[in-house]
């Protein structure tokens, strides 16, 4: 039988209800800062239990779309509700664990050949890193190119052809994590903070440190939203 004929994937009802969201923003003219209707205003309003209401907020939660106050409602981070399907989210949600620990292992190692090998150039592109990561929060921005460009340099320190060819092979998954922690609220200017440790150890020569600091960051960007939200929470 052709895979063409496989079972035709139903639309969980807290998926409508996201659309529903991101047309309402659209057309009220709704911006970053403003709030969306309470819970239950929403469930009435829709004709949908409150419980569907809730996952679509944490679907939106999860994408750094909204920010939930609690007991103060939910608040619009941008001026748009551009949702990814949830089954991209599902599918990430399944890769993200495993990139993690690969991240975890790769990088503690990186860090520590970092700070036995570095040279004052090395030094510099971290150190330029650092500073084009800061620029980029302070003018509002998350900071994703100076996060990537800090581990490409931390990477090069190390001076090991064979793990930094490892990690070109995950480039795209990293990115993928990268992303998905800087969303999370208050997480650049902490990522920057722990990136000044790392670079702190590798600058003073402590490869423990050094490797200490680089777990703990990545033990950081393991804690997202996105892995502790269930896609298939009952409407």
């Amino acid at each position: 039988m052709s895979e063409a004929l496989r079972p035709l994937a139903r639309p969980r009802l807290y998926e409508q209800v996201v659309q529903r969201l991101r047309e309402h923003v659209a057309d009220s003219g709704l911006g970053a800062g403003d709030r969306l209707p309470p819970e239950r205003q929403l469930a009435e309003r829709l004709g949908v239990s409150r419980a569907s209401v809730k996952q679509a907020i944490v679907v939106l939660e999860v994408q750094g779309l909204v920010e939930v106050r609690h007991g103060g409602g939910t608040y619009l981070r941008r001026g748009r509700l551009d949702a990814e399907p949830v089954e991209e989210l599902v599918a990430r949600k399944r890769r993200l664990p495993d990139v993690l620990e690969a991240r975890e292992a790769l990088e503690t190692k990186l860090a520590e050949l970092a700070a036995e090998r570095r040279t004052d150039e090395d030094l510099a592109e971290i150190d330029a890193a650092l500073a084009d990561m800061r620029a980029q929060i302070e003018s509002g921005d998350r900071g994703e190119a100076g996060d990537q460009r800090f581990h490409a340099a931390v990477t090069a320190a190390a001076h090991s052809s064979m793990l930094a060819e490892f990690m070109r092979t995950i480039a795209a998954e990293i990115a993928e994590s990268r992303e998905e922690s800087l969303r999370q609220p208050n997480r650049p200017s902490k990522s920057l903070a722990q990136h000044e440790r790392i670079a702190e150890a590798i600058r003073d020569r402590q490869p423990r440190a050094a490797v200490t600091a680089m777990r703990r960051h990545l033990r950081t960007v393991s804690r997202v939203r996105l892995l502790s939200w269930d896609p298939d929470a009952e409407d």
